[in-house]
């Protein structure tokens, strides 16, 4: 099987929508996003899929006990998967739903071939059913009974009229298949050793008398089994880019993957993908975060909380291959110990003193402690994590190489080059990691990112400006805990006091009061008339890290639509959301308005600024 030279096509799992998305969700995400990042920097054209699984009875389930129709269910949670890649600076290029018609039609023809094929029978099965994996299970499948990916959920035995799928038939180009198909070597080794041990059966592949799912082509008793109709998305979702170049999985969907998926392609006569990666979990004191066992971390909270790149970071720095702890405290220490105190530290005071001093070009030696092939065989490798390290590795290089030189009495403008330059090539490495600091720091360097191979070109900057800090420290928990009774003290004491100074004046409030406002640049983005009011308008507001907000404005007959797009104002953004004539305000915004309010202007910034920008 020839692969494709200069094309790469990258698939994460498709997510259910039953609850929103966990932590895990993320991580799987940013993983593929790193791969597919690094591909483009090395010239190769990729194709990145991502999405939701729908058609689960799990949804269905979900949405009854939500008390809204399934559809509808869905399309609002397959929303929030969508917002939480948008968030997470995911570069897909296309989010497939399995609802969508598209993607029914190629999974009722795929069955329908191998169908006709004879690889498809109808019999009766017995088994033991769990409603969490949408899977049967075998004794050998379970520990003490119970499933180890739902151990809260009891398993069911359903005995029903099914389809089967010929699984049986491919067990021998299976293992031939599988050697050179899984990573890493622990998983493929689960696997190989489960088909050598056991007696593959033949597959179960639809389910009788449901009302959600996609139906069986030549009979609409039946729907296709949600697995043999979740795995089509790879296909479905291809535009034409098949075979896969890297399947990228948690390892609780291993056997789905590795087994019964290639053995359908076989069946129906498709290429094979090229690579499944088989990623570990995250977990809290040991244990997998997922919605199953109800530990969750919402990585949209987290976003909104820390920024988009420092959950990245603190994801990425996570073991690939094996299970990883993670949790709001291991963020916070990753974002201060080494995006605040190493990268964030070099880029300022490389930066403060090229701007002061300036560059003299030259050859850049402190480059060769870059073991940029050590990193590009990490990458080959999807050890991404170890070649964060290497990189990070790097940049403790290069902030010795300050001090060693304390540039900051020296002041040589050949070191300083030399500095700026393998800050250039950080940042290109860094891209795929930390996309949105990168082109921010390659902005103040003068250049685009674009290609691993500008690493090897001497920086063309001409002048370097200071720049602004990228990563503040965030005050931990712990630190919080330890300072409690200090800080409530001084609060006390500072009440006493500003109430004393009240007695004295008038109309004034605390300063602990005025510092619970949360006040925000914002740029409004879109505009619409308010549905059940005249003077009323909807306002679509950007807030940078906190997202889109609607806010209802009585300023319709002060500003036109076209005045208010693209203009920015000051939003209060902590604000209880109020129902106003039937829609709900997340807000409000800031305006100055005359004695009669015959005249209301809004207020906004002196210049442009980037939205969600404080004001302090």
């Amino acid at each position: 099987m020839a692969k494709k030279s200069n094309k790469f096509y990258i698939t994460t799992a498709i997510d259910y929508v039953n609850a929103r998305p966990h932590i895990g969700h993320a991580f799987e995400k940013v993983l593929a996003d790193a791969i597919a990042r690094w591909q483009k920097l090395n010239g190769k054209q990729v194709w990145f899929l991502t999405g939701t699984d729908e058609n689960a009875q799990k949804n269905a389930q979900a949405a009854k006990e939500a008390g809204i129709q399934t559809q509808k269910f869905v399309d609002q949670n397959s929303k929030v998967f969508i917002e939480l890649c948008e968030k997470l600076n995911v570069s897909y290029d296309y989010f497939i739903r399995t609802t969508e018609s598209k993607h029914k039609k190629v999974a009722q023809e795929i069955f329908e071939k191998v169908y006709k094929k004879g690889d498809i029978y109808k019999g009766t099965y017995e088994g033991l059913y769990c409603y969490g994996c949408e899977a049967y299970k075998t004794e050998k499948d379970l520990v003490n009974g119970k499933c180890p990916e739902h151990p809260d959920k009891e398993l069911v035995c359903l005995r029903e009229e099914a389809y089967f799928f010929k699984l049986s038939k491919y067990k021998n180009q299976i293992l031939k298949f599988i050697p050179k198909y899984i990573i890493p070597e622990i998983r493929r080794n689960e696997i190989i050793a489960r088909l050598k041990e056991e007696e593959l059966k033949d597959l179960c592949v639809s389910r009788k008398g449901l009302d959600w799912g996609i139906d069986v082509p030549f009979d609409r008793k039946h729907k296709i089994y949600v697995w043999f109709d979740a795995l089509i998305n790879y296909i479905s979702g291809s535009d034409g880019n098949w075979p896969a170049d890297l399947h990228i999985i948690g390892k609780g969907i291993n056997w789905f993957h590795s087994v019964i998926w290639p053995a359908m392609l076989i069946s129906v006569g498709y290429e094979l993908p090229y690579k499944l990666l088989v990623h570990g979990y995250l977990t809290i004191a040991g244990r997998k975060i997922s919605k199953s066992f109800g530990k969750i971390i919402d990585p949209i909270e987290l976003i909104g909380k820390y920024g988009t790149d420092s959950v990245r970071y603190s994801l990425l720095r996570c073991s690939v291959f094996e299970d990883s702890d993670y949790d709001e405290e291991i963020l916070i220490e990753r974002n201060n110990k080494e995006l605040a105190d190493k990268l964030g530290n070099l880029v300022s005071r490389v930066s403060a003193l090229a701007e002061q001093y300036g560059l003299e070009k030259c050859e850049n030696k402190l480059l060769k402690k870059l073991k940029l092939k050590a990193i590009e065989t990490y990458f080959e490798n999807y050890e991404v994590d170890k070649a964060l390290a290497l990189i990070f590795e790097f940049i403790d290089a290069c902030n010795l190489y300050v001090q060693e030189n304390e540039l900051w009495k020296s002041h040589d403008k050949k070191k300083l080059f030399e500095l700026c330059d393998s800050i250039k090539a950080i940042v290109i490495l860094l891209w795929p990691f930390m996309p949105e600091t990168s082109e921010k720091i390659a902005k103040l360097l003068e250049f685009e990112i674009k290609s691993i191979k500008q690493i090897e070109k001497p920086l063309e900057a001409k002048k370097i400006k200071k720049s602004e800090i990228l990563f503040k420290k965030i005050e931990s928990k712990e630190s919080k805990s330890a300072s409690k009774e200090e800080k409530a003290k001084e609060t006390k004491q500072e009440e006493v006091k500003q109430t004393k100074e009240t007695k004295k004046m008038s109309n004034v409030i605390p300063y602990n009061e005025w510092a619970k406002l949360d006040l925000r640049v914002g740029k409004i983005v879109g505009v619409k008339p308010h549905p059940n009011a005249d003077k009323l308008v909807l306002l679509e507001i950007d807030l940078g890290d906190l997202g889109k907000r609607t806010l209802v404005a009585g300023i319709k007959q002060h500003y036109s639509e076209k005045e208010l797009k693209g203009k920015q104002c000051i939003v209060f953004t902590n604000l209880e959301p109020k129902e106003v004539r039937g829609v709900k305000s997340e807000g409000m915004i800031l305006a100055a308005v005359n004695k009669d309010k015959s005249k209301v202007i809004l207020i906004a910034p002196e210049k442009e600024i980037e939205p969600g920008s404080k004001v302090e």
